[in-house]
């Protein structure tokens, strides 16, 4: 356990390298859309850039406009960026016609349909598994204790991997996630990943199983199957794609319940508010505040010119705050009428999975309120709170509730 708690600081550099420990970064994004929806930065005298400069997109209509036309605005930086952990065939990084073939190979394993029959046999159970370390306390850290762990340990079950090998995998998920810091190490995870899914894949060929990997292994459409290094770009991505996602939602999620009581009691009394709750908090405090863009030719967005091979950020935390759009759109309001957000992304490249993240979303909640009685923030807890100004999450979730020393 405490080799868990390790990779959690190292984790945390990540976040402090990348992101630093801002609080609040919407007062100025406020201001920004408002001033300069679409920001212009020069970055001429950046080696590397070749003298272009980056546009920042505030404002939920232009983002959604370029998010929507994926020939203009490609998704290859992505693949500039994290091609050497991830691979350079990873689908995140795919244009037209190429992503699309892949991600209909892969979609089908994320629908909800084929998700449904895992909620209590994967889910659930790696939820109670969680719970029980800790249920007999009286307190936890759910960061430490719960959301950390939770999204990777799912991820393994999809994949069909041996629960002895659940803590080996999570050490690869934060190296391949933390390459940006240390790249060195980053590329060694990279490495031993398809070094550790080599031999499954090929056993999965040959003896298929009920799993995400087999599944992968027998994909085909129009008679063509995934290549090898298609899979393991897509086995790389689904670590910060599938962990780090869920792991800071569901903090977001539960930060915001745990400090919006009469809405927590809301949700106690009532489990259909959850998926509403979910859709709240990720427009409120989304876990990646901003993506990136590369223009393929010379364009116009929002009335500003932008030339062709610059990255465009549409900026997801300012979108999801547009006054026009959302009243009051700093509270957490679960009961709001709901809108459609770009937390999880638009068009092509829209998260793929979504349905996976709120089904463990949805059964984290329901889980912590059936099995911890009254639980609640603790009062004497070292000033949690939801950081960063790129990715954004709580790192620590100090609660209290009343033990319960029964079996599930």
């Amino acid at each position: 356990m405490s080799q868990l708690f390790d990779d959690l600081e190292d984790f945390g550099s990540f976040d402090d390298a990348v992101s630093g420990d801002v609080r609040d970064p919407y007062p100025e994004l406020a201001r920004l859309r408002r001033e300069e929806p679409i920001q212009r930065i020069d970055m001429s005298a950046m080696p590397g850039q070749a003298g272009l400069p980056v546009f920042i997109v505030y404002r939920y209509e232009d983002a959604q406009q370029m998010l929507r036309d994926n020939e203009t605005f490609s998704s290859s930086g992505v693949i500039a960026a994290f091609g050497p952990v991830l691979g350079d065939r990873v689908m995140l990084g795919m244009d037209e016609p190429v992503h699309g073939r892949l991600r209909s190979l892969i979609s089908a394993a994320f629908s909800q349909k084929s998700l449904a029959r895992r909620q209590d046999e994967l889910v659930a159970r790696v939820g109670n598994e969680l719970i029980d370390t800790f249920a007999d306390n009286g307190k936890a850290d759910l960061v430490k204790q719960f959301t950390f762990d939770y999204p990777s340990r799912i991820i393994a079950g999809l994949l069909g991997l041996p629960e002895r090998d659940y803590p080996q995998f999570q050490r690869w998920s934060i190296s391949l996630l933390g390459w940006v810091v240390n790249p060195e190490r980053g590329l060694a995870a990279s490495a031993a990943l398809c070094e550790y899914f080599a031999p499954i894949l090929e056993a999965r060929r040959t003896e298929p199983r009920d799993d995400l990997i087999s599944l992968l292994a027998a994909a085909e459409i129009d008679g063509e199957k995934l290549t090898d290094e298609e899979i393991y770009s897509f086995l790389r991505l689904l670590l910060p794609a599938g962990v780090e996602t869920v792991y800071r939602s569901l903090g977001n999620l539960l930060f915001a319940l745990l400090t919006h009581t009469a809405q927590l009691d809301a949700v106690r009394a009532d489990r259909s508010l959850i998926p509403q709750a979910i859709e709240e908090a990720v427009r409120w405090n989304p876990p990646l505040l901003t993506i990136t863009r590369t223009t393929t030719c010379d364009t116009v967005l929002g009335g500003v010119e932008i030339p062709k091979g610059c990255s465009v950020l549409p900026m997801l935390g300012s979108t999801n705050r547009q006054e026009d759009r959302w009243e009051n759109p700093d509270d957490f309001d679960l009961f709001r009428t709901a809108k459609a957000n770009l937390g999880w992304g638009y068009g092509v490249h829209v998260c793929l999975g979504m349905h996976l993240a709120r089904l463990e979303m949805r059964t984290a909640v329901n889980l912590l309120l059936d099995r911890l009685p009254d639980l609640r923030m603790d009062p004497d807890g070292d000033d949690p709170h939801i950081r960063g100004q790129i990715f954004r999450s709580p790192t620590s979730l100090p609660v209290l509730f009343d033990p319960v020393r029964s079996a599930v």
